[in-house]
């Protein structure tokens, strides 16, 4: 006889937008479940992707440190590390986060079940678990929120373990000597920085004219001559065929017209991600998708039908953890009777490279050139006291105003901590502030974040730190 039980709110996914919402429901005081396929909450963020991805730009980021200081005669001797240490190091944040989602599920006393969960009709999920047993739960209101999965190329026609995605490219079970990655957008450099650093001889093969093609060329500038010495960037690159030999992988490819062949010890598949939806079968309670695959919601992130709503990577981009959290605790305010809206005027994005790049809002001259209503203001690092201090005056801060308004409406920052960075434009953008607003905020000395009031500056004229010409 199959178990059957009822709810208020049923959240299907325990990742960030998940999780989030399961924690907001509670707290409003509604019956909450939690189904997740895995023992663990935290999806594919905390798991496999944003946290341990994190944790190995870190160790990277201290030996590339490491490496330039010995370049020039400061240290003595190159990093030398353990990676099962490292390994051990990176589980075991992952971990100690585990634990504490799973403490604080407990204590808000949500009910999480494990298991894969299907539509039967728009009030019945059915479930079954790695036993295969089935049950069935009967919900009032359903957020689905099952994330996103890496695509897979259709020209390899063969498994191999050397045959990598995200997931398996940061267990780090060895260096490969030669590395491929396919594909240059965020997960494909982000894992280029770490193996690289580690000790791979990393080729990166893109088929667009350039990487990050949203971004301004002076921001690319940077970051490829700040790299050159670590990969390769092939552009205008597309994989005709890989062949499996007995220890490599003979890659064929045509890069500007020219047949080109290469050969790797391991190959990183990094082309993008998709939305975690096969199997909810979402036919049986004709839940709308779109055109590119995503599931249609309306800005309240209710689906078509009025009980199921959606939020995170299975609605489109951008896909990023920090949307999905924000809209989790969103739906479960809407779903609890608040006139809530989804809205936001920008979502900052953060590649977290070396250096990293972080970008909100208008970020292209290209935007300005078509519209001819902004302009923009640049304040480069290599003026910046502490950037010069820290090794890293490279970077360059990068704003966009309104002509018109001067008011802020997008930036992109290139630098060491342009993630952290990336906030204070975000809030400006949210709450309207103009150049004067943000030249007037006093920022601290000598940091990095005065590139910021300094480059509002320079679109003002005002600025004395450097010649405005």
């Amino acid at each position: 006889m199959i178990k059957k039980i009822s709810t208020q709110v049923l959240v299907i996914g325990g990742g960030p937008s998940g999780y989030s919402a399961a924690f907001r429901s509670s707290d409003l005081g509604m019956n909450t479940i939690l189904l997740e396929r895995y023992n663990q909450l935290g999806g594919v963020c905390l798991n496999v992707g944003c946290i341990p991805s994190k944790s190995l730009l870190h160790i990277s980021k201290i030996i590339r440190e490491n490496n330039y200081l010995n370049s020039i005669g400061i240290f003595s001797k190159r990093v030398n590390f353990d990676i099962s240490n490292i390994r051990k190091w990176k589980n075991n944040i992952i971990n100690n986060l585990n634990i504490g989602l799973k403490n604080i599920s407990n204590y808000r006393n949500i009910k999480h079940i494990i298991g894969t969960g299907s539509f039967k009709d728009s009030n019945t999920v059915e479930v079954i678990n790695k036993n295969k047993e089935r049950m069935e739960i009967n919900f009032e209101n359903v957020i689905i929120a099952t994330g996103s999965k890496s695509i897979n190329m259709d020209n390899i026609s063969f498994q191999d373990e050397r045959i990598w995605n995200s997931t398996d490219a940061l267990q780090l079970k060895y260096i490969p000597k030669k590395l491929l990655i396919i594909g240059s957008g965020i997960i494909g450099i982000e894992m280029a920085t770490v193996y690289s650093s580690l000790g791979s001889k990393v080729d990166i093969f893109e088929h667009q004219k350039e990487i990050f093609p949203y971004l301004d060329k002076d921001i690319i500038n940077i970051f490829t001559n700040s790299n050159k010495d670590y990969f390769n960037f092939y552009l205008n690159t597309n994989v005709i065929k890989i062949k499996k030999e007995k220890n490599i992988f003979s890659v064929y490819s045509i890069c500007n017209n020219k047949e080109k062949l290469s050969q790797y010890d391991a190959i990183l598949i990094a082309v993008g991600r998709k939305p975690e939806i096969d199997n909810l079968n979402l036919s049986n309670v004709n839940v709308q998708i779109n055109d590119f695959g995503y599931i249609e919601v309306d800005n309240q992130l209710r689906t078509n039908v009025s009980n199921i709503y959606a939020i995170g990577d299975v609605i489109g981009s951008p896909m990023l953890a920090h949307k999905g959290l924000y809209q989790g605790k969103l739906v479960s305010e809407i779903i609890f009777g608040h006139k809530h809206y989804y809205n936001p005027i920008s979502i900052p994005c953060v590649a977290y490279t070396d250096p990293e790049i972080a970008w909100v809002g208008i970020i292209s001259d290209n935007v300005k050139d078509k519209m001819n209503s902004y302009k923009s203001s640049i304040f480069s690092w290599n003026y910046l006291g502490r950037a010069l201090a820290s090794s890293c005056e490279s970077g360059m801060t990068k704003l966009f105003f309104d002509k018109k308004t001067n008011c802020i409406v997008g930036a992109c920052i290139i630098g060491v901590n342009a993630g952290e960075l990336i906030g204070e434009i975000n809030l400006a953008i949210e709450m309207g502030c103009t150049a004067e607003d943000l030249s007037l905020t006093i920022h601290p000395h000598p940091t990095l974040s005065e590139s910021i009031g300094l480059a509002s500056e320079v679109f003002q004229g005002t600025v004395i730190d450097i010649l405005n010409k």
